[in-house]
């Protein structure tokens, strides 16, 4: 344990060392990666606030809202074999899409659960769980992996990956 600690105390002293030198290229390479950092941050924070007020619409049923984040030339990635996979090019298709889901299980789907959102840049993935019934008995109990990607507060793509990707070609039909 105290070599860990005096390994650790002795890079600490060497990095300080080496900052406060001279050397132009160590502080401006350091001064960028400062920079790059913080835009990074700043990126993830823009993109993760954009998603997470998505998911909140959805979840609320606020469509203006929802609507408004989506770019009108959304690339929509919807995944299976079932009558609403493929990928969608334009917000009026995914309105189609949803809106067809929607008619299919009489208004009863729901974002019933956002568990996880965490970004890279402008890429958020997000974990989380749809519930449906449809009026013949069927069932949606799935999780969803979705991967937006944000560019100027607007959701430009979507890729989503199902946990159950036979639960929901079934679920929805051809």
């Amino acid at each position: 344990m105290k070599i860990k600690a005096i390994t650790s105390s002795i890079a600490r002293i060497f990095l300080v060392g080496l900052l406060a030198s001279e050397s132009p290229a160590v502080a401006q390479s350091t001064n960028q990666f400062t920079i790059n950092q913080s835009k990074s941050t700043t990126m993830d924070n823009q993109a993760t606030q954009t998603v997470k007020t998505f998911l909140s619409a959805v979840q609320q049923g606020d469509q203006q809202t929802f609507a408004a984040l989506i770019h009108p030339d959304i690339q929509w990635n919807q995944p299976g074999t079932n009558r609403f996979s493929g990928k969608k090019t334009s917000s009026t298709a995914v309105f189609q899409m949803v809106g067809g889901m929607f008619a299919a299980t009489a208004n009863t789907l729901s974002l019933a659960d956002i568990k996880q959102v965490t970004a890279n840049g402008n890429k958020v993935a997000c974990l989380i769980r749809w519930r449906a019934a449809q009026p013949g008995g069927g069932v949606l109990d799935v999780n969803n992996i979705d991967v937006y990607t944000v560019e100027n507060g607007k959701i430009i793509e979507a890729t989503v990956y199902s946990e159950d990707i036979a639960q929901e070609d079934n679920f929805w039909g051809k």
